[in-house]
């Protein structure tokens, strides 16, 4: 399996890699013995970004990546020379839009945590795009008053500059964590020993295998965009990410 430093180190922009196989095609296909890609998951789109030979100076385009055979592959854009099996290339993510979705993702469990801890509310959908997202929540009613108050609530939680934690537990031991599934569908497959958590310290603790920012103080603020109804008890708030601390 290669090195996928997504799931390790969120901040990691970079790395020096060697390609170990390539799949030509539409899109060419490539696979490395490191990344720093998020091949997409749990509502988080792929990262994008490029690849450079440096014997030569020769780029690509990597539009997406996906995981196959629990290797994370690189997509190209559709080009007349892909990469070579054994070439050394520099790995590089569209940080900007990397860490848009870092902030986002945070948020998004943030959100999660007011809903739960102040209404009991279960997710039932979510997805998200860089700076903005939406949750779907088991209300049987939602107001403008409600959204409000949600609101408010997140950015007071946000402000308080919560620690945001990575774990890797055994599943037994995950599992034996109250509360830890969220979703009204328990997703995680039987097969999966291992569990990935994150954890806002003080508000939320969850199985997430996506990227996030560190602390919620760089997350900024959140702005509630629009809310729907979904159905009878299934009930949509969209949000919007805005004024980041140190965001780069």
């Amino acid at each position: 399996m290669n090195l996928q430093l997504c799931y390790s180190d969120a901040y990691a922009r970079e790395v020096e890699a060697r390609v170990v196989a390539v799949e030509a095609g539409e899109p060419p296909l490539v696979v490395l013995d490191s990344t720093v890609f998020y091949p997409g998951g749990g509502g988080q789109p792929s990262d994008r970004g490029t690849l450079l030979r440096s014997s030569d100076g020769r780029t690509w385009t990597v539009r997406a990546a996906r995981r196959s055979g629990g290797e994370i592959v690189h997509e190209l854009e559709v080009d007349m020379e892909s990469p070579r099996v054994g070439d050394r290339l520099r790995v590089d993510l569209d940080w900007a839009r990397r860490h848009a979705l870092m902030r986002t993702h945070t948020a998004l469990h943030a959100l999660c945590g007011v809903v739960w801890r102040d209404y009991g509310a279960l997710v039932t959908g979510g997805n998200m795009e860089p700076g903005t997202g939406r949750m779907d929540f088991e209300f049987e009613r939602m107001s403008g008053d409600l959204v409000d108050e949600i609101e408010a609530t997140v950015n007071a939680e946000l402000a308080r500059a919560r620690e945001v934690r990575v774990a890797v537990l055994p599943r037994a031991a995950a599992f034996a964590i109250p509360d830890l599934i969220r979703t009204k569908v328990n997703l995680l497959p039987e097969g999966i020993e291992e569990i990935r958590t994150i954890e806002i310290v003080g508000l939320d603790l969850q199985a997430d295998g996506g990227t996030h920012v560190a602390n919620t103080a760089e997350v900024g603020r959140i702005r509630v965009t629009g809310y729907e109804s979904k159905g009878r008890i299934n009930k949509r708030i969209r949000i919007a990410v805005e004024d980041a601390a140190g965001a780069s």
